[in-house]
């Protein structure tokens, strides 16, 4: 008897398996250092403990970057620009930019006038910089038809 299996299922087990084969191409030392360096003068109230959580949700907004610029790059392979394949995911890049900077003004704790300016500046280059970091490696991959 064979198992049935829908095309959504089977579309989403493939992107897993991509996913987690990008993620192979990260390293956790250019995640902290960028972290650093485009956070790292941002004082945060309350503690190491609080310190550490804002990190980690810099690193998953990051991760979610990368693998987003990632899926992204397989439009590039097919030739398309890199700025035609950033437009084509517009949304997905605002709304990762926009959950940092909310993470940030949550931590932060209510800070007023042009340091939140500051801050959405620096979680947008964030963003920008690792949706562009996963577009390239999976550029390269898809070149190397490490796919």
């Amino acid at each position: 008897m064979n198992v049935i299996t829908s095309f959504n299922a089977k579309r989403r087990e493939r992107q897993i398996k991509y996913e987690r084969k990008l993620l192979k191409e990260l390293s956790i030392q250019s995640l902290k250092k960028s972290v650093q360096e485009y956070f790292g003068s941002e004082r945060i109230e309350g503690g190491l403990w609080l310190q550490q959580g804002v990190e980690e949700g810099c690193y998953d907004v990051a991760i979610e970057a990368f693998l987003l610029g990632g899926q992204y790059s397989r439009f590039g392979h097919y030739g398309e620009s890199i700025d035609q394949a950033k437009k084509r995911c517009e949304n997905e890049i605002r709304h990762l930019t926009d959950t940092l900077y909310n993470f940030w003004l949550y931590c932060k704790f209510g800070d007023q006038g042009f340091i939140q300016e500051s801050i959405y500046y620096s979680c947008e280059r964030f963003v920008d910089i690792w949706w562009m970091e996963g577009f390239t490696k999976g550029e390269q991959r898809r070149k190397l038809r490490l796919h």
